[in-house]
């Protein structure tokens, strides 16, 4: 194949705006953030996880002390409807009298021991309330957290994608100045060789694959003529000669 030199230079000018735009594409990937959301986004989960148990929690204790003073209630009504009608004096058998008085005591332990389970059901509910507040504050402050890193990962998408719109535009004008079969050739070579097609012959080393080339193959490279397309004989990318090359 033959190009122009021109051409030939042109096409270290597409290479180097191609390697310009994988290392913003790498950067995009890669941005510290990526793995600080991440991060922060299981420790919000697992927190809401905790925060949803603890809410539960005080739910279903929020019921059982409803359940459990109505209980104590219903005892307490139970035991004044007795305790008047032994005031009335109108229970007036020894027997009746004696087993009134003993389902009053009866009530009174039934109540004391009513009221111990509220007390402990509302010790419980506290202890959930607390429980969700603390994980309330937390999560709050996990997500202000994500909220910085994504505000600040998406400032750096907002430049990295700046400047490879502008790559981009720049590699469509040079490389529409290079001729059709050279730029197919290259961009061939290119994606068979992890992203560099061609690469400058400097000092008698091909600076794709960082190779010195043997001594016959240098010769070979002088006589060519200028407009000879020239491969390297150790990674087979194109080698644009300049005044740079050894030759």
């Amino acid at each position: 194949m033959n190009a122009e030199p021109a051409d030939q230079i042109r096409l270290l000018d597409v290479q180097n705006l191609d390697v310009r735009l994988q290392q913003l594409a790498h950067k995009r990937k890669s941005l510290p953030e990526h793995a600080e959301i991440e991060s922060l986004a299981k420790d919000h989960i697992q927190l809401r996880d905790l925060l949803v148990a603890a809410q539960t929690e005080e739910s279903d204790t929020a019921r059982e002390q409803t359940k459990a003073e109505q209980d104590v209630d219903q005892v307490r009504q139970r035991a004044t409807r007795d305790q008047q009608r032994l005031d009335s004096g109108a229970v007036t058998s020894p027997k009746d009298l004696e087993n009134l008085q003993r389902e009053i005591a009866s009530l009174a332990k039934r109540q004391g021991d009513l009221e111990d389970v509220v007390l402990e059901v509302m010790e419980r509910r506290e202890s959930a309330q607390e429980r969700a507040a603390e994980l309330t504050e937390r999560v709050s402050s996990v997500q202000s957290k994500i909220d910085d890193a994504t505000a600040r990962r998406d400032a750096a998408f907002e430049q990295l994608d700046g400047e490879a719109a502008t790559a981009t535009k720049e590699r469509e004008v040079v490389a529409g100045s290079v001729p059709a079969d050279l730029l197919k050739l290259y961009d061939r070579l290119r994606e068979q060789q992890g992203g560099i097609g061609a690469a400058k012959l400097y000092a008698r080393s091909c600076q794709g694959c960082r190779q010195e080339l043997a001594l016959t193959e240098i010769a070979e490279i002088r006589k060519a003529a200028p407009d000879t397309v020239i491969r390297c004989e150790n990674c087979g990318r194109i080698l644009v000669r300049t005044s740079e090359s050894g030759l």
